[in-house]
């Protein structure tokens, strides 16, 4: 008999973890031959931790984890799949924006031997501008980081115990878990779906986190911004020595004086520009080794309610 985990990371998601649970309950949940959901609050100033409580006491497969305060989905999710105890976990996002049935899906695509299967979604049923920006940043990574990044995104996905023991060794802070997912290369399947709007709460998804999203993602798994300072820099040479060879040729055939100290700022100012821009770089680069050799853990549990079952 297999077990299935399902992670639930929880910020601000009061109004939604019941409506969240009942219908995990009518959909999927009898239907699973041995289930646990793991509920892990990420920091939530609202009665979050009160709502997931008050589920586990209603149901003994219910574990609640809750963070010292808030790291991030990304802890979030490590946190509660270092915290599960099945063969396999699932992410579930606590938003009601997916259909629980798609966990029935997966789990049968786990059993037919793919230890990690991503949650692919194939139409978005969301705000045109929101769309717009998700699919651009999933362009991005397709084209600068993994090119078997589905064009849809996942944010959902199934993985197998030798996946989750592999992510925790891993232990990488200012990442994606979810190209971490996609990085260890086991055998992977994809399980499509219509993503709908949200209806209820209200999003905490904000600007700066998903400009830290784009950053995370590129810097982790790519080496595309070093190569396009270099590249920068070769352009920049290669045009300086064009325009140098310009000048002294229309000097020495026409004799026209080398003068121009506007056309010369403007030069300098954008040379200069383009050295903060890679120093910059350079310095989310070096702030991220050091954040690494600090050894910080990427999350800090303060407290763990379970139910604790006798063994016969």
């Amino acid at each position: 008999m297999s077990k299935l985990s399902i992670v639930v990371p929880v910020y601000y998601n009061s109004d939604t973890l019941e409506l969240l649970y009942e219908d995990m309950k009518a959909k999927i949940l009898h239907k699973l031959e041995e289930y646990e959901i793991v509920f892990v609050d990420d920091g939530s100033g609202d009665d979050s931790w009160l709502v997931m409580n008050k589920l586990r006491e209603q149901d003994e497969n219910i574990k609640c984890v809750k963070l010292s305060r808030n790291f991030g989905e990304h802890a979030a999710l490590l946190a509660g799949l270092s915290a599960c105890s099945g063969d396999c976990a699932v992410t579930k996002q606590a938003d009601l924006q997916e259909d629980s049935t798609l966990i029935l899906e997966m789990y049968e695509s786990w059993k037919r031997g793919n230890k990690v299967v991503l949650a692919v979604r194939k139409e978005r049923k969301e705000n045109k501008v929101k769309v717009f920006f998700a699919n651009m940043y999933y362009a991005i990574i397709r084209k600068l980081v993994n090119k078997n990044m589905p064009s849809g995104g996942c944010d959902c996905y199934l993985v197998d115990r030798k996946v989750i023991e592999v992510l925790e060794r891993l232990d990488e802070k200012n990442s994606s878990l979810t190209l971490q997912v996609m990085w260890v290369g086991f055998k992977t399947d994809m399980i499509y779906f219509v993503r709908q709007d949200r209806e209820v709460g209200q999003s905490r998804w904000t600007l700066s986190k998903k400009i830290k999203l784009v950053m995370d993602s590129v810097m982790s798994f790519s080496y595309f911004p070093l190569r396009f300072m270099s590249g920068l820099g070769i352009a920049f040479d290669l045009l300086a020595v064009i325009l140098l060879t310009s000048v002294l040729i229309e000097k020495f055939t026409k004799g026209t004086p080398i003068a121009g100290w506007a056309s010369l700022m403007c030069v300098i100012l954008l040379a200069s520009g383009m050295i903060m821009l890679m120093l910059g770089i350079l310095g989310e680069y070096i702030w991220r080794t050091l954040d690494a050799a600090r050894t910080r853990p990427p999350y800090i549990v303060d407290e763990v309610n379970e139910v604790r079952k006798n063994n016969p």
